[in-house]
């Protein structure tokens, strides 16, 4: 399974909290993430960043498509492509004409 490091993004976000002089909340945090971390490591985190001002590493698992979900895609860009062609092949024919 591919992961994403998202440490540096969560202490940016708790530095710029600290900054602004605001206590750090999981909501507070969680709406300044641009990556959707789990509940459990965020409330973690926070634990960590008020101990000890720091943030323990975060991974957090990176969504990737199916084959399935490929093939779908695939499918669907190729008869709009078609279709394009057509279309292109029809104003071809009626302007040469």
């Amino acid at each position: 399974m591919l992961t994403q490091d998202v440490t540096k993004e969560l202490e940016n976000v708790l530095t710029t909290l600290q900054q602004q002089g605001k206590e750090p909340t999981v909501a507070l945090v969680k709406a300044r993430l641009s990556t959707s971390i789990p509940m459990a490591a965020l409330i973690a985190a926070i634990k960590s960043w008020k101990n000890a001002n720091r943030v323990p590493k975060v991974e957090v698992a990176v969504k990737t498509s199916t084959d399935a979900d490929r093939i779908t895609q695939l499918e669907q860009t190729i008869a709009q492509l078609a279709k394009r062609i057509e279309q292109l092949e029809q104003q071809i024919n009626g302007s040469a004409q």
